[in-house]
């Protein structure tokens, strides 16, 4: 990595954080020759050899040296509890350390955020850089699926547990078609989750991304440099404050066109905050200048909320839970080491079911995941000592809405993060839904020679306020965090960024990762945040936009 800009300590482009859109756009911008791109990182380098095991997730997801520990605030629909809420911070952010899963959503998702005002952000707008972003292995419908070789590689489950294929069975049997590929723009069905592993190994956005830009000369990556405040000229953003350690003295990088926040949906909102952009009342109480009063600033937060129930298999049954131990143990990675199908090359969610809370509606409003294997009560992804499997749903699109804010300026201190899970009605409702769907999928006919009988959360909880109390004290974050930059015209109060990604009145700042999300897509958040990146390089650049795709057809769940 060398610099070859005209001053060591100015570029052309300063990135905030080399996670999943950081990565993209520090390669997709670098292929200018003509311009200079820092990339600052709040972590180390992904060096940690777990991050690069799929089934290694079980250890980072834990590990405070790769990831930012966040917790919630407590509120009476969690229990009191504060739930963990981590994120990557290496790099590659959260793509070295999630669960790998690929899953766009709906067209209609992105065909809602264009209605809200927000020019070229429909779905046949974004289908394009959606493709662009990934290399899809296996088969595919070519015009929806992309093939690109410097893309996130994309591959179909390879390691096929009897159990999973008598789960999916029961699915098929009441009456949830079996789906080929939920990200062909017809989502509706179940099937096995499409991943980016590909030879056993994760494959990050650090990995297919940023990794090949390192080889050019205009890119510099520094890496445990924590930000600590965007430096203005007036309203003008002309370079980044970070610190390598606390009572270290800071530094400063200056960009001469753009600073990008590609911080993810906690972090960039509080460095906006820290820095004096933000809502007017909390800047005052941080003791912050107000360099531009933006009142959505931190709004909007929103996140999955999941609940997961978990079943006893009859013994005998080799369940992850057997085969993640001695010399079972042996034997899977000694096939992961010989590129052999392996629990160490798998997701840790094995199955997708795609379905509706309610008969009549047009399209599915949940998602649920299935795995062969029990997690151990109130740890998450924490293997339980015992042979069992779980099953959990969440609701695609959440009503509740919380909010990020910066506790103090002292980077170093976590902000309060309040998504307010379960505050809505109708979120309570599709989620009871859900709860109900689950565990129908976990006694059909099809599985029941598997099981022994369900342990969370038990028989004995069976009537609504049952059902809610078990939500509340034992569901969790699936760490699908959008919506604190929220994108949107300038005439709505609640936005941050304009359809460019451009801070409403500041010059010279452009917000590029989740945050940016108007609305929750009806999918894990990763796959569209990488297509954001692709889109947002093209802005930057000055690129003429790729042609939208031809009209999709609607999601099919009406045909179901």
């Amino acid at each position: 990595m060398t610099d070859t800009a005209r001053d060591a300590d100015s570029f052309d482009y300063v990135i905030v954080g080399a996670g999943a859109a950081g990565s993209v756009l520090a390669n997709r911008l670098t292929e200018d020759p003509g311009v200079t791109v820092c990339v600052l990182e709040a972590g180390p380098p992904d060096r940690n050899p777990f991050i690069h095991i799929p089934a290694g997730f079980i250890k980072t997801l834990h590990d405070p040296a790769i990831t930012w520990q966040f917790r919630t605030e407590p509120t009476e629909n969690t229990a009191g509890r504060r739930i963990a809420t981590v994120q990557g911070r290496t790099l590659g952010g959260s793509s070295s350390i999630n669960g790998m899963i690929y899953n766009r959503g709906q067209p209609a998702d992105l065909d809602s955020w264009a209605q809200r005002g927000n020019r070229g952000w429909s779905y046949a707008d974004c289908l394009p850089y959606y493709r662009r972003s990934e290399n899809r292995i296996g088969l595919c419908d070519e015009t929806r699926r992309g093939r690109q070789v410097d893309g996130i590689p994309i591959t179909d489950m390879d390691w096929i547990h009897p159990i999973s294929e008598a789960f999916i069975a029961g699915c098929v049997a009441l009456g949830i078609p079996r789906n080929p590929d939920y990200n062909s723009g017809d989502q509706v069905g179940v099937g096995y989750f499409q991943r980016a592993i590909r030879n056993g190994r994760r494959v990050s956005a650090a990995r297919a991304f940023l990794r090949p830009a390192l080889s050019r000369p205009n890119i510099e990556v520094r890496t445990n440099a924590r930000a600590a405040a965007i430096l203005f000229e007036g309203r003008r953003a002309v370079g980044v404050r970070y610190l390598h350690a606390r009572g270290v003295p800071a530094r400063e990088v200056r960009a001469r066109r753009e600073v990008i926040l590609s911080a993810g949906t906690v972090n960039t909102a509080r460095l906006l905050q820290v820095s004096g952009v933000g809502p007017a009342p909390l800047l005052q109480r941080l003791g912050v200048g107000v360099v531009h009063a933006l009142a959505g600033v931190g709004e909007n937060f929103r996140d999955h909320y999941a609940s997961r129930f978990v079943v006893r298999a009859r013994p005998g049954v080799p369940t992850l839970n057997e085969l993640s131990r001695g010399l079972r143990l042996g034997v899977e990675i000694l096939r992961w080491g010989l590129r052999r199908p392996s629990i160490l090359a798998t997701a840790p969610s094995h199955v997708h079911v795609f379905w509706k809370s309610f008969e009549g509606l047009d399209a599915p409003d949940l998602q649920c995941v299935f795995t062969p294997g029990s997690y151990a009560e109130g740890k998450v992804y924490v293997l339980d000592d015992y042979p069992g499997m779980t099953a959990g749903a969440w609701q695609h699109r959440p009503e509740s809405v919380g909010w990020v804010r910066a506790r103090s300026t002292d980077v170093f201190e976590d902000p309060e993060i309040q998504p307010n899970y379960l505050s809505h009605p109708m979120d309570r409702r599709v989620h009871l839904a859900g709860m109900r769907l689950v565990r129908r999928l976990l006694s059909t006919p099809q599985l029941a020679p598997y099981v022994e009988r369900e342990t969370l959360p038990g028989p004995k909880a069976q009537s609504d306020d049952e059902l809610l109390d078990f939500a509340r004290r034992n569901g969790s974050t699936t760490y699908h965090l959008i919506g604190t930059a929220r994108m949107g015209p300038a005439t709505d109060p609640t936005a941050v960024v304009d359809d460019r990604l451009l801070v409403h009145g500041m010059e010279g700042l452009r917000v590029v990762d989740a945050s940016i999300m108007p609305s929750m897509p009806s999918a894990n958040t990763y796959a569209t945040t990488l297509m954001i990146a692709e889109k947002a390089a093209d802005l930057i650049r000055g690129r003429q936009p790729l042609a939208p795709a031809e009209a999709e057809p609607a999601d099919a769940a009406s045909t179901a």
